[in-house]
């Protein structure tokens, strides 16, 4: 797909959402360019919010759909390497937050809403700040988002409590689904919450950036795996990578309209039930994480599948490590340091939206433009936002 040319993309509906992935590796270069442009307003930002209170403050990591996927990404490697002493940091939907307030959003807490947001039109987007304004005794808003002239963006201005970050121009997907908007987005907010040096975070995205552009290279390989006959996928993971199997499998839901069913689950609690829904028409996709600990966990759960003979196949997805998985793997060959889970989570969904992108070529739908009755949109149609 990625050596194809506009014509033949065209033909398939694909030249938009084919070109959106294969620029991330540069969008992530163009992020932490940004990231480090606007280094003193954000110091300046997160100084002033911690003076506010004496208590832990609580970030609220929010969106709805692929922009709530950063916050489940997000949550397990920042309890780890973020600034807990300072913040709490949870994800929650913004879905949730509007349908159900007061069962998340606590008034006597002072809280951070970081809201994820690609076009920032979606009404639960709007919603979620407004109530969090109205509810919330101490509120701080930062947005993040790729569309400067959305509306989420532009009540962003002029407040002294709002911190507004952009994202590259490009990653503002113009295809049905979301592929550099999350990974920018996901990428800024490890780049403000993760407590590693900017040394050490460069090096991290010039990582990640190798990994993806090798993806792009080896696209026959991800295409070997969907060339088969199958009609269901599994994405498991551990940690941060648990967070990203709701992502990846996601994208196979929207590209194909549902006509490939999926379901996604952290490595050990996937037998506990999920299992079942294993059958001879299968993909079972593992994420492997970089901690040796972890990774054992995944590669357990592969093991097992594979031994069980019940999946068409059983492929893990990672970097190189000590432990590898004795079947099938796409291994990313570059020689560069083992990236923390967050990090790898960028070029391991590429490998999904890869999957994602071939098997909806696969049963004959546009991934442009994949859902035919129209009944499913870009930006979310049909929400009544109730006063509250």
């Amino acid at each position: 797909m990625f050596q194809q040319s506009n014509d033949a993309l065209k033909k398939m509906g694909a030249v938009i959402t084919t070109r959106e992935i294969q620029q991330q590796p540069e969008l992530w270069e163009e992020t932490i360019q940004l990231f480090e442009n606007q280094q003193e307003k954000m110091n300046n930002f997160f100084n002033s919010l911690k003076e506010i209170a004496s208590t832990p403050i609580r970030i609220i990591f929010t969106g709805a759909g692929t922009s709530q996927y950063i916050g489940d990404t997000l949550i397990p490697y920042l309890n780890r390497v973020g600034d807990t002493k300072n913040y709490t940091f949870e994800s929650i939907g913004t879905t949730d937050i509007v349908s159900a307030p007061l069962d998340y959003l606590k008034p006597d807490s002072p809280t951070l809403l970081v809201s994820f947001a690609r076009s920032g039109n979606s009404p639960e987007s709007l919603a979620a700040v407004q109530l969090a304004d109205q509810l919330v005794h101490t509120v701080y808003h930062l947005t993040i988002t790729c569309a400067s002239d959305g509306l989420l963006a532009k009540n962003s201005t002029d407040n002294s409590n709002h911190l507004l970050l952009l994202m590259p121009e490009k990653s503002n997907d113009a295809g049905f689904a979301m592929t550099g908007s999350f990974t920018c987005m996901l990428l800024t907010a490890l780049l403000i919450f993760d407590l590693s040096s900017i040394e050490t975070k460069r090096s991290y995205v010039k990582t990640a950036s190798l990994l993806g552009k090798e993806l792009l290279s080896r696209e026959e390989e991800i295409h070997a795996f969907t060339d088969t006959d199958f009609d269901r996928i599994v994405y498991l993971g551990s940690g941060s990578l648990a967070g990203l199997t709701r992502e990846a499998q996601l994208k196979v839901l929207e590209l194909t309209a549902g006509k490939v069913a999926t379901v996604f689950d952290s490595s050990m609690g996937f037998r506990h039930g999920p299992k079942s829904f294993i059958n001879e028409k299968t993909l079972v996709f593992g994420f492997l994480n970089n901690d040796p600990y972890t990774r054992q966990y995944d590669l357990d759960i592969l093991e097992e599948v594979q031994e069980n003979q019940i999946a068409k196949n059983t492929v893990a997805i990672g970097q190189l490590g000590k432990q590898h998985f004795s079947g099938n793997k796409f291994i990313f060959q570059t020689n560069e340091e083992p990236l923390p889970e967050a990090y790898l989570a960028l070029p391991e969904i590429m490998v999904a939206q890869t999957i994602a992108l071939f098997t909806s070529i696969k049963v004959g739908n546009t991934p442009d433009t994949p859902s035919a009755t129209g009944t499913v949109n870009r930006v979310v149609k049909g929400v009544t936002i109730h006063p509250y």
